[in-house]
């Protein structure tokens, strides 16, 4: 009787083995490539054959030339995909407080021209610039925090505000499905973008 048994239990693993682990997955992940081959592959953003990034997780920017992305808490480095996670920092950590105030000096640093004592921005720093998402890897700001540094990216490129601005509002992306989440500005398609454009010495 208990041989019997054992027989049952070793077919019943077998046939769900080969059912779970082997056919299930290659009809997945065939059904997959079929149908969205893009975003199966990592939503993989390229310029010619060469993968500079995925449209799914963010980079660093420091440059002032580019936008800055959202601060990330990921390590040993940022943005780091295979160690997704946040700085776990409550809202009066004095190192919370430091790492904000840092970002805000770099910030003002960046929109200060020479010879100036007056930065491009004056306006109030949207938060999402100075503090790092829950996954450190979120590839979008807000369209707040894109305008906050679209004068001084326009600066620094010998830009108009108004190129910039149209192509802010070309890479905003809206909620989902009209009604989830909120709309962002993909940093790294908005960074591109300003790579492939002529610089122009007209400024407005």
């Amino acid at each position: 009787m208990y041989l019997e048994q054992l027989k049952i239990s070793l077919r019943s693993l077998i046939v769900l083995s080969v059912l779970t682990g082997i056919i299930y997955p290659f009809l997945i992940t065939g059904a997959a490539q079929s149908l969205f081959p893009h975003q199966a592959n990592g939503s993989l953003i390229r310029q010619g054959d060469k993968v500079v990034g995925s449209s799914l997780i963010g980079q660093p920017f420091d440059d002032p030339k580019y936008f800055w992305s959202r601060l990330s808490a990921t390590g040993p480095a940022a943005y780091n995909a295979s160690n997704s996670s946040g700085s776990n920092l409550g809202p009066t950590n004095p190192a919370l407080i430091q790492e904000i105030q840092g970002r805000i000096d770099a910030l003002k640093k960046a929109d200060l021209p020479a010879g100036r004592q007056v930065p491009d921005s004056q306006m109030l720093i949207p938060v999402d610039l100075v503090t790092s998402s829950a996954s450190g890897l979120d590839p979008h700001i807000t369209p707040a925090a894109a305008r906050y540094q679209l004068k001084r990216v326009a600066r620094v490129r010998a830009l108009s505000v108004g190129t910039v601005e149209h192509l802010i509002e070309e890479y905003t992306e809206g909620r989902f499905l009209g009604l989830l989440g909120e709309p962002g500005v993909n940093v790294l398609k908005l960074n591109l973008a300003l790579d492939s454009l002529p610089s122009s010495s007209r400024w407005l």
